[in-house]
């Protein structure tokens, strides 16, 4: 298992429902920028340093979802805790759980993908395996035989 990183935030009057409960859109607020703490936490340098070296413009999300387990309200500090858990091929699944203390309040789940722009098409992205640098960083398998493993790194072109 990759490594993880907390994140902590601070639940503000505005993050709440009129039920002073945090309205659930904050939620995937919060995991979006856990996610971008996890890879400054591991040593991956900012996106637009990234473009400038490699190409890759950040990891975009392709899928999400979470189970709201407790709520939270205003006034509440939340923890997030980040770990990638799963590589398939070009994407990658990371964890997110969201605690007040002890008590898990969400389970969240982003799928990502690394990005460049599209050779052909700068207005379009695509998809690139994860680097094998950025694997090295965040602490990510490179299981015999893994094709993304071997893949050339884009940090060396």
């Amino acid at each position: 298992m990759s490594r993880s990183h907390i994140s902590h935030f601070s639940v503000e009057f505005g993050d709440c429902d009129p039920a002073q409960i945090v309205f659930y859109p904050n939620y995937f607020r919060w995991m979006d920028a856990a996610s971008l703490r996890f890879f400054r936490a591991c040593g991956v340098a900012t996106w637009r340093e990234m473009e400038a070296s490699t190409g890759i413009i950040g990891t975009p999300l392709v899928d999400a979802s979470a189970r709201f387990l407790h709520p939270a309200s205003y006034g509440d500090a939340i923890d997030v805790e980040t770990s990638i858990i799963v590589l398939l091929g070009k994407s990658f699944v990371m964890k997110h759980t969201i605690r007040r203390g002890d008590e898990v309040l969400v389970d969240g789940r982003e799928v990502r993908v690394f990005a460049r722009r599209h050779p052909d098409d700068p207005k379009r992205i695509q998809a690139v395996p994860v680097p094998v640098s950025i694997r090295e960083l965040c602490d990510l398998p490179m299981a015999e035989g893994d094709k993304e493993a071997r893949a050339p790194d884009l940090l060396n072109r």
